[in-house]
């Protein structure tokens, strides 16, 4: 279960490379909409993940 605490850095990697990717797009002038959507629910999913994670280590200490 130690793997599922390093996802939460796989969804920081995530919006940064969709991040340069819509910069990227978007200075050639082409749609970059789908990164921008991306790279906005990457890093959602990554406060939400390190918010659980803290919540569920704070019960486990309680215990």
């Amino acid at each position: 279960m130690k793997i599922l605490s390093y996802t939460k850095y796989l969804y920081l990697v995530v919006a940064v490379l969709a991040t340069y990717k819509a910069i990227e797009l978007w200075n050639y002038g082409t749609e970059s909409y789908i990164f921008i959507g991306f790279a906005i629910v990457s890093f959602l999913m990554f406060l939400f993940r390190r918010h659980y994670g803290k919540k569920f280590e704070e019960r486990k200490n309680q215990k």
